[in-house]
């Protein structure tokens, strides 16, 4: 009796863990949520076929994107992501279908991180239409003055808006 109630707790600990674990996840299209004004989760995949296949052209940039895009390389436990995360929801909002805002999990996501050399998070990929994209790190003092950075990134470097 003991052996079958330990057998059935790690078979639901088990599915537990795979159902949680958001690597598992199936998530929508990254295409179908490009236009929806709301933050995209990203896997490797979805950068390949929606940013840039980098397995293809290693060495030339090649966006593929519809609309100029801003990555987010966070994790869950980083104080200053979890910051960021409101923000950008209110930024995707506010752009609306002007650009895409994704995010990708640098601890799902190891290789994607790797190729872009973040080496601290919260780290920023901006992404044009035209011309090589930048990298920047960090945030403000506080959340006001982190949400003029990047409005000011994104009018600048992705909308190219004079100022």
């Amino acid at each position: 009796m003991r052996q079958t109630v330990t057998f059935l707790a790690t078979i639901i600990f088990s599915i537990g863990l795979i159902w949680a674990n958001p690597a598992t996840a199936k998530t929508s299209s990254t295409a179908d949520n490009e236009s929806s004004g709301k933050v995209v989760k990203m896997t490797k995949a979805d950068f390949l076929a929606n940013v840039m296949d980098f397995e293809k052209n290693p060495s030339e940039w090649v966006y593929k994107g519809q609309k100029p895009c801003l990555i987010d390389f966070y994790a869950d436990w980083c104080g200053p992501c979890r910051i960021t995360s409101p923000i950008l929801d209110e930024l995707a909002a506010e752009y609306g279908d002007q650009i895409v805002i994704y995010k990708v999990n640098v601890d799902y996501e190891k290789e994607l991180a790797g190729v872009f050399g973040v080496r601290s998070i919260p780290s920023f990929l901006y992404c044009p239409m035209e011309g090589k994209p930048s990298m920047t790190s960090g945030i403000g003092r506080d959340a006001a003055q982190t949400k003029e950075m990047f409005k000011g990134y994104i009018d600048n470097i992705l909308l190219e808006k004079e100022k």
